[in-house]
């Protein structure tokens, strides 16, 4: 077992990088900018090293909260306490795997304000963190929100035309949603005299409290996912923010959503997750189908992406819902697969962006017969996107399937639909994009990937390949967890239907 604090380092070393490049890197603008590069590359490479190791030395059987540091903080109760367990860990992981290919994406495409940006993604990558170890209450707060903040500069300073409407409606309609988690916040602390996570979870709050409280959560997670109605601010934002933005807001930050739902709504307000399960059962059907849709009629790749994201985040929703082992553990795979296959989907448009800045569907064209290996990488991440066996994206959809089986048989049905429409819009973007004549003049010089963009792409592309292959990894991870959140969840159900003596 770790005895140092490893949960520390990787939560706050992206910090310690962005103060580096704040007070060491002002020279000349060409050598700073340069710099400020390679500090974050740096950071973020030690930082991956390290949540590596945290993952090799997790211990797969421990069902609780392991690696846990705890210090007084602002007293009253309320702890600096993080920890993990097998929900949460891979999560620090994919977090810290995704950022250095974000950092290698930028690095050509942003030369405007170069040092201001990479301190807002190593800031955002340490918010980030926070959220997957935070084991109180207010410390998952700061984290949550904080988060904001850093994307909402990302995306309003270097963004496209409609920046600014893309982040107001971002940051209005996220932080709408988390002031009325924090009420509810403050109402568990009043009630139960802690904000410690770890005690929460045992704490049996009234039914009615449940209720309210997770109402409350609910706004603040469902716009997070995003869930269908409060979705429209996602392509925006994806639109508008550049491509290393759009890979960690759809790698990252929509899975917290989730990430709250697990951590919060079930354990700690089982009977109103029962009461509201059908609600969100059908959100996520009305999500996977309508949202799938909308997918087929857009003219533009970037927003095409992010309303599938929307699609599959409503199996997430679903495979939440279902309370059993399978769908639980299927949504997980869900979320780590669809942090790899959008991630990678976004870096593929930024690859053709660079060169033709366009993002339209119609501009593009034959691109196989110039970017051979650009369309084998987008095939396979393609196909992961419409979960074909052989990729993680099959793994994560055919799980939440069959615990939604399980479930409800109606639901799983009508979300199986999804699937076929997924299928229906990715193929469709890819057969207008990479086959065909190359025919469009603007096109005929257009190269192939060059060293930086396959090293950033290859590692997706295995990811994607092994883990569909051989999920265990990843499910040996959080079984012992999702196994004790069920026992848990039905126990509270039963202790709550059960007559007093």
């Amino acid at each position: 077992m770790i005895d140092w604090p490893i949960l520390s380092i990787i939560t706050f070393l992206p910090l310690a990088g962005a103060a580096f490049i704040f007070f060491f890197t002002r020279a000349e603008a060409a050598i700073a900018a340069q710099n400020a590069r390679m500090v974050a590359m740096f950071t973020t490479l030690v930082t991956l090293g390290f949540a590596f190791y945290l993952w090799a030395a997790f211990e797969p059987d421990n069902a609780g909260f392991q690696f846990v540091e705890k210090a007084e903080w602002l007293g009253s109760g309320i702890s600096y306490h993080m920890g993990v367990d097998g929900i949460s860990v891979l999560f620090v992981v994919l977090t810290a795997f995704l950022m250095p290919m974000c950092i290698l994406a930028s690095w050509h495409s942003i030369t405007e304000r170069v040092r201001e940006y990479m301190i807002a993604f190593l800031v955002l990558e340490t918010l980030m963190v926070g959220v997957f170890c935070a084991l109180d209450m207010v410390l998952f707060y700061l984290f949550f929100e904080g988060g904001l903040i850093p994307m909402f500069i990302i995306i309003g300073v270097w963004g496209g035309q409609r920046r600014v409407y893309a982040t107001f409606k971002f940051f209005l309609y996220t932080l709408l949603g988390s002031v009325l988690m924090l009420v509810a916040m403050l109402a568990m602390y009043w009630q139960a005299g802690t904000t410690d996570i770890t005690v929460l979870l045992d704490y049996d709050f009234s039914p009615e409290l449940q209720t309210w409280a997770w109402l409350a959560f609910f706004a603040s997670f469902a716009v997070k996912m995003p869930m269908w109605p409060v979705h429209t601010w996602l392509p925006d934002a994806h639109v508008e923010a550049p491509t290393a933005g759009s890979v960690i807001l759809a790698g990252i930050l929509l899975k917290m959503g989730g990430y709250g739902f697990l951590r919060f709504s079930l354990p700690m307000f089982p009977l109103a997750s029962v009461e509201f399960a059908p609600l969100v059962m059908a959100l996520s059907v009305v999500a996977i189908i309508y949202t799938s849709l909308v997918a087929l009629a857009q003219e533009d790749i970037k927003k095409l992406i992010a309303y599938s994201s929307v699609a599959h985040m409503g199996f997430v929703t679903m495979g939440i819902f279902t309370f059993n082992q399978q769908g639980i553990d299927g949504a997980i795979v869900q979320m780590l697969s669809h942090g790899l296959v959008s991630g990678a989907l976004f870096l593929c448009v930024g690859v053709v962006y660079d060169r033709m800045h366009t993002r339209e569907i119609a501009a593009y064209g034959g691109l196989v017969n110039r970017m051979p290996l650009y369309a084998a990488a987008f095939m396979v991440f393609t196909l992961a996107n419409v979960g074909l066996p052989g990729t993680s994206g099959f793994v994560g959809e055919f799980l939440t399937l069959l615990g939604a089986f399980a479930a409800n048989t109606l639901v799983a049905i009508l979300a199986t639909t999804g699937v076929v429409l997924s299928a229906a819009y990715a193929l469709f973007l890819y057969r207008r994009v990479v086959f065909g004549a190359l025919e469009k003049p603007d096109l005929l010089d257009i190269t192939d990937l060059d060293r930086r963009e396959i090293i950033i792409l290859a590692p997706l592309v295995a990811g994607v390949i092994f883990f569909g292959f051989y999920p265990m990894p990843l499910l040996e991870i959080t079984d012992a967890s999702v196994a004790a959140l069920v026992a848990d969840h039905a126990a509270s159900i039963a202790a709550h239907a059960s007559p007093a003596p």
